[in-house]
């Protein structure tokens, strides 16, 4: 989101250094550097809320003989690597972990804050992973790692089984709500037309079951009935999309009883 707003790149005991994406300056050289071992996030989506910074781990290896102002960093970005849009708004780089001669390896901590001004739902989506690394002088070198990036925005999924408990071979009703982070009220919202699936994990089991699946309503309400035949816990689980995170609610356990009394005569 470095579109418009500041970002702050921070070696491990150095003063913090205040940039803003941009392109490099006119006359510069590009190169010099090579980059290597990428890793962002584990190479898993970024998942962002509505309220909460969210922190990216990265690691990576830079190899060059140059001596370099600060940095290196490595991050997602879109449109072109001088000057385009970069998603981040801090950046904590640790200091050089020597491998060979001009060879270093690098850890850092990304974050992304989902109430910033620049940051909105169109943020969604597919990125890539942009290497930077800027030299004494005006020099600097930007890499494209060939490394898809999914952003994606957060998803909550709550669930209720009725009655509680209930008697084998009756019906039990499932009821929950889907809703999706939206970026640009801050807010969660009904999350509509999705396919969830109703899960079931038996007492004694340790998985969970696929028992059917239920499109959310408009309003992202989801209600299926089942029939009773064993106590146990029940859940919703969406498996996201290229722009919505996947998730699971908690479980609601129901026991399931034979609904047969035994009545002990007075002695």
């Amino acid at each position: 989101m470095a579109k418009t707003m500041w970002n702050t790149v921070v070696a491990v005991g150095a003063a913090a250094v205040f940039t803003t994406m941009a392109a490099a300056p006119a006359g510069a050289a590009e190169g010099g550097a090579s980059f290597s071992r990428v890793s962002l996030n584990s190479g898993k989506p970024i998942v962002i809320g509505v309220q909460e910074e969210v922190e990216v781990t990265g690691s990576f290896r830079m190899t060059t003989t140059r001596k370099f102002d600060y940095g290196p960093v490595v991050y997602p970005y879109r449109g072109r690597l001088d000057g385009g849009d970069a998603l981040w708004n801090s950046i904590t780089t640790t200091d050089c972990h020597p491998v060979a001669k001009g060879v270093c390896d690098f850890k850092e901590w990304l974050t992304i804050d989902p109430r910033h001004v620049d940051f909105g739902n169109e943020d969604a989506g597919t990125w890539r992973t942009a290497a930077r690394i800027f030299y004494v002088g005006d020099d600097y070198d930007f890499d494209d790692m060939n490394i898809p990036v999914q952003v994606q925005r957060a998803t909550r999924v709550t669930v209720n089984a009725a009655p509680e408990p209930v008697v084998i071979g009756k019906t039990l009703t499932v009821t929950g709500k889907v809703t999706r982070a939206n970026w640009d009220t801050h807010t969660y919202q009904g999350y509509g037309g999705r396919t969830v699936s109703l899960q079931f994990k038996a007492d004694g089991a340790s998985s969970y079951t696929t028992v059917k699946k239920v499109t959310s309503s408009s309003t992202g309400a989801l209600k299926t009935t089942v029939k009773a035949a064993e106590s146990g816990t029940w859940r919703w689980n969406y498996y996201g999309n290229s722009t919505s995170g996947a998730k699971a609610s908690t479980g609601d356990h129901v026991v399931v009883w034979s609904g047969v009394r035994v009545m002990h005569a007075a002695r």
